[in-house]
């Protein structure tokens, strides 16, 4: 969906668990009390089985199509089927949504929608006393409560006085307004997070019509089944509109004042990378070329380039993580754009191809979408702890590029950046997302292709050395004097030939060279190249002339802008630079440290960018750090921040 909004402005983050900026508003056509609000958080929470992506992201979609700022985070089990009813099997979907600029998915819902006890057990501990609480009564039966541990019916032992409640039997709803469609009661009941949909879309009068021709779309093989989720939808829309057990139903206006103005689409980082793949190889006018193993939480990507042969999109599922890279590198030097993604577990198998990229010196992008590990971890979990990996993961001296995304959205500049780097210095680069920013969305400005980056690059069409006799002949290791590049020649040009493999090459010619001075040479020629790549320098956010600086990079971005508002908010002074590059470092970046008596490094991994910057810049970085699978929750940075400030 897209929508037209216009004005920037600046307003602070509503990262928190609480409901502000309520307002009164006159009732609705139906009689009920509207309230205003200037933001909400929402999670649906269920059985992996029982459609809370969907769900989620059908109400994103509605959402984004009405204007709000929002941002998501999808909480998922790595079973393709997880165990029905218990804690390990619940799937969650958070939105926060709001009427101004927001970063975060929100640190606590104001709203949950549990369908069974353990959905309500998984997250009753994230809500706060006050939350609306939205159950699924029919599955609050002996058994299922049970398997989860309540011994009594929480519904009726008192202990969710704290919270306004309410009780809803969806799937007996659900299924009495689908009595006239023939199906059997397990087929009436797949549709009660339809129902749920539709009650929450009443509840902040969301925009219907987009869902209805989803459904429509999604079963277009099954007519029946499509009117059977429209009436679902319609009737817990109807529900919500009719009880008496909501009295109020609410209103979050557009943020027409958060944004430049442009045309907008709710995206999600691993689309928006996509999109970015696919505008570099546009702006470079080369073939893009995938070469890739399906691996959690990457093979979105694989799945969305697929579709786009008519941009000259080719991509190759290969048989293991191996032949996939072999393959995008192997494309490279016949003169496609090479794109290789895979997460943690698969970098580890392509690292002796990558290195093999270094030693070519061909363009060749890397996307690790990173997740919890070690070894197979936590695939559907979020981490950052795949930096030195990619910093230092290879045999050899064997240096790589590393850029690295800070929101869903940013994923399709990053791409570019990777491409332009990758072309322009003819090396491999990696391209550092998480699952937090390939699964999460928010709305994202189309660009015009005007604004592109140029990325072309010309290939080698003639010799560029002569010899001492006078010969002219091709030199496939002389390089650009401002770069430090090779020439690119694409296989099959006349009087071009020249050797290709993982034996270190002779300056110049690309002869196979034992030679130690040659190869002392050489390693110290790659790294100055990756040294001398053109970054912008790090720009620093620092209004008050603060004394502590909170460095982040990749993913960190939300939470640790959300946190640094709240603690600017509070009437402290903190200073915030965030990383794109993490090599080379920006040029600056040792300046900036200098400069603050204390450094912060939040990270969701053990301290792997402390230790880099420790090691270079000799400063005394405070590391914090988490690495339970999830983001890091605005009001904790926050206060890490202020104990800092304080100390």
């Amino acid at each position: 969906m897209t929508s037209q909004v216009s004005s920037p402005a600046e307003q602070a983050d509503g990262a928190g668990g609480a409901v502000v900026g309520g307002q009164r508003t006159p009732g609705s056509p139906d009689g009920k009390e509207v309230r205003r609000l200037d933001r909400v958080i929402i999670r649906f929470a269920g059985d992996s089985g029982d459609g809370m992506q969907l769900t989620g992201d059908r109400f994103t979609s509605e959402t984004a199509s009405f204007g709000n700022d929002l941002s998501t985070l999808p909480n998922f089990p790595a079973e393709i089927r997880a165990p029905a009813g218990t804690l390990p099997g619940v799937s969650s979907f958070q939105l926060h949504f709001a009427d101004h600029d927001i970063l975060t998915p929100g640190d606590a819902p104001n709203v949950l929608v549990a369908m069974n006890p353990a959905a309500l057990k998984a997250n009753i501990a994230d809500v706060p006393r006050g939350a609306e609480i939205i159950v699924n009564t029919d599955e609050f039966t002996k058994r299922p409560m049970a398997k989860v541990g309540y011994e009594t019916s929480p519904l009726e032992d008192g202990s969710l006085a704290a919270y306004n409640l309410h009780p809803v039997p969806l799937t007996t709803l659900t299924v009495e307004a689908l009595k006239d469609f023939g199906l059997s009661r397990k087929e009436a009941e797949r549709s009660k997070n339809m129902f749920a949909l539709g009650l929450l879309s009443w509840m902040y009068h969301r925009p219907t019509e987009a869902t209805e021709s989803f459904l429509r779309q999604k079963f277009a093989k099954k007519p029946a089944i499509a009117e059977a989720n429209i009436v679902a939808f319609r009737a817990g829309w109807n529900f919500g509109e009719t009880t008496e057990d909501f009295a109020v139903s609410y209103e979050v206006a557009p943020a027409t004042q958060a944004f430049p103005t442009g045309t907008y689409r709710n995206i999600s980082g691993n689309l928006a990378l996509s999109y970015g793949l696919i505008a570099a190889s546009q702006q470079a006018d080369l073939p893009l070329y995938l070469g890739s193993y399906p691996i959690t939480p990457a093979s979105d990507i694989l799945h969305e380039l697929s579709k786009h042969k008519n941009f000259g999109v080719r991509t190759f599922q290969a048989e293991d993580e191996i032949a996939g890279i072999g393959a995008a590198l192997g494309a490279a030097f016949g003169g496609a754009l090479g794109v290789t993604t895979t997460s943690g577990p698969g970098v580890a198998l392509k690292s002796e191809t990558i290195g093999l990229a270094v030693s070519l010196e061909l363009p060749l992008l890397i996307v690790d979408i990173q997740r919890g590990g070690p070894s197979t971890g936590l695939p559907t979990k979020t981490e950052q702890a795949d930096l030195l990996q990619a910093m230092y993961g290879r045999n050899g001296e064997a240096p790589v590029p590393i850029v690295a995304p800070r929101t869903p959205a940013d994923c399709f500049d990053a791409a570019l950046d990777a491409a332009r780097i990758a072309l322009t210095y003819r090396t491999p680069v990696f391209l550092l997302s998480d699952g937090y920013l390939a699964n999460g969305s928010e709305p994202w400005r189309i660009p015009e292709v005007a604004d592109l980056p140029d990325l072309k690059v010309k290939f080698a069409a003639a010799t560029n050395h002569t010899l001492a006799d006078g010969t002219e002949v091709f030199w496939p290791y002389k390089r650009d004097p401002e770069t430090l590049a090779r020439p690119w020649a694409v296989p099959g040009t006349p009087g071009l030939e020249h050797r290709i493999g993982g034996i270190e090459k002779q300056d110049g010619t690309g002869n196979i060279s034992y030679d130690p001075a040659n190869h002392d040479f050489m390693v110290r020629t790659r790294q100055a190249k990756i040294d001398g790549i053109e970054v912008p320098e790090l720009d620093v956010d620092d209004p008050d002339g603060a004394t502590t600086l909170v460095l982040g990079w990749g993913s960190t971005y939300g939470p640790i802008t959300a946190a640094v508002r709240r603690v600017r908010g509070a009437g402290l002074p903190v200073a915030q630079a965030h990383l794109r590059h993490l090599n080379p470092f920006p040029r600056n970046l040792g300046e900036v440290l200098e400069r603050y008596e204390k450094v912060v490094v939040p990270e969701m991994n053990l301290g792997q960018l402390a230790t880099l910057i420790r090691a270079k810049y000799l400063v005394d970085a405070q590391s914090y750090n988490q690495v339970n699978g999830m983001p890091f929750k605005a009001e904790q940075l926050a206060k890490v921040l202020k104990e800092a400030i304080d100390d």
